[in-house]
């Protein structure tokens, strides 16, 4: 028998002898049935790697229940940092939703807008506005040169500002703030 055979047959003999005690263990330190399979799961896994470190007869379980004491304490950190984090993203969103209300009233409006716009300049503006892009950026994408996109860009804008009303922006020009991306097609 090879030291591989060997190697397979000493973690099936220590699997099948301490298997139940180990998952009871588990199970009686864990909430969910799910978690004790875990925690059962890594601290077999623990043992196959670190099979020459298994004590033999008596002391195997022992062991096995310290690698599954540490899997545990390991397991229950991690499900703190789950909540932590997941608490800390409910807070996050919470503000963000409420920031976000009086832009989403405004993207609906620019929306509508740039509906009322040619093709060729919602295109434009999309690229600009929600997609955040410089002119020369927004050239690369449409392949045009950038000597055509600037002067392109700058009458959609104002046709925008035209079509909501508005008095032209510091410098005449729409606020450059990528608006959050829409779930619109533009045109093809």
């Amino acid at each position: 028998m090879g030291h591989l055979d060997a190697q397979d047959e000493t973690f099936r003999r220590l699997y099948s002898a301490h298997f139940d005690a180990v998952l009871g263990f588990a199970l009686r330190r864990t909430d969910r049935p799910e978690d004790a399979a875990d925690v059962t799961a890594d601290t077999f896994l623990v043992a196959w790697r670190r099979l020459s470190h298994v004590p033999g007869g008596d002391a195997a379980r022992p062991w096995l229940y310290g690698v599954a004491r540490r899997t545990l304490a390991n397991h229950r950190r991690g499900d703190g940092r789950r909540a932590a984090l997941g608490e800390r993203l409910r807070v996050q969103l919470t503000r963000a939703v409420a920031d976000l209300a009086d832009e989403v009233v405004h993207r609906a409006d620019v929306t509508a807008a740039m509906a009322r716009l040619s093709a060729r300049d919602e295109e434009i503006l999309q690229l600009h506005l929600w997609e955040g892009l410089e002119p020369r950026e927004i050239s690369e994408v449409l392949g045009l040169p950038g000597a055509v996109v600037r002067p392109r860009l700058s009458r959609a804008k104002a046709r925008l500002r035209q079509v909501l009303g508005n008095d032209p922006g510091p410098a005449g020009h729409l606020p450059s703030t990528p608006l959050p991306v829409s779930s619109k097609e533009g045109p093809a």
